[in-house]
């Protein structure tokens, strides 16, 4: 089994192990508008940019509540979601049934094996917090999102900061209460995170199947889009733990936590 399917089988056992109610409420949170599950520099961001008319995707959409928001308070013609995890998607389905989206779908698929159908057919693409993580290596994964890309469609990521891996986090045997900027991983750590504690925000901890993700520093990111010809446009970056990674104790603290990056397929 590669790291792709045994990433699958831990993320669909976390969702069957997920808390009372995770993400039951989203169709009710939709309503509430205003891009309710993005946090402030995310909406601003969005708030610029202009989606009436486009189709949108985002890649490794979870349970489908960020590209709602988009469609629902953004204006997008259409929406489809991608994800590795079909019980996911099913919540992601009946959230858009409850909230009367129709304009919008998700589809269960490996994004290094998306079909071919989807080339140059959306406007906007976006991953946020947690997504790239899941491949290994990023010019492989923009290939894919370069091809999606029509001729001047913009990509988005919202993620966590490359800088934040090297920190030790407070479940880490290395964390310092007392000195939150010491480094205790490489920026350049090339071997793969093993996680088989669950995931966390969806279902707490239990002895789960293998989650394996990897690191990436901001130069495999930027390079790996420059060589499916996406042209960064802006790179913004900022101590907001969006990801909740260090459980709020590097929030607002000046250490680098998050950024966002737009780019355009030339």
């Amino acid at each position: 089994m590669n790291y792709t399917e045994a990433n699958k089988a831990a993320w669909e056992e976390a969702f069957d192990h997920r808390t009372p109610n995770w993400g039951d409420n989203n169709h009710i949170r939709l309503k509430k508008g205003n891009f309710e599950f993005f946090d402030s520099d995310m909406k601003n961001e969005l708030l610029n940019m202009n989606f009436r008319g486009k189709t949108v995707a985002q890649f490794c959409c979870n349970n489908g509540r960020e590209l709602l928001s988009l469609v629902l308070d953004g204006g997008a013609d259409y929406g489809i979601g991608f994800d590795i995890a079909e019980n996911i998607l099913e919540q992601a389905r009946e959230t858009a049934e409850k909230a009367g989206v129709k304009n919008c779908e998700f589809i269960n698929c490996n994004l290094l094996e998306i079909s071919e159908k989807y080339y140059d057919t959306f406007d906007f693409i976006f991953f946020t917090i947690g997504a790239i993580c899941w491949f290994q290596d990023l010019t492989e994964l923009f290939e894919k999102a370069g091809k999606c890309l029509k001729s001047g469609g913009t990509l988005l990521i919202n993620d966590g900061h490359p800088l934040a891996n090297m920190l030790a986090m407070p479940r880490d045997e290395a964390f310092d209460p007392n000195n939150l900027t010491r480094f205790v991983h490489s920026y350049f750590r090339k071997e793969p995170w093993i996680g088989n504690s669950g995931m966390g925000y969806i279902s707490g901890e239990y002895a789960s199947k293998t989650f394996t993700d990897f690191s990436h520093t901001m130069s495999d990111i930027i390079n790996g889009l420059a060589a499916n010809g996406m042209k960064t446009l802006r790179l913004n970056e900022y101590d907001c733990d969006i990801g909740n990674v260090g459980s709020d104790v590097y929030d607002k603290k000046g250490v680098p936590m998050s950024y966002i990056l737009v780019a355009v397929k030339g």
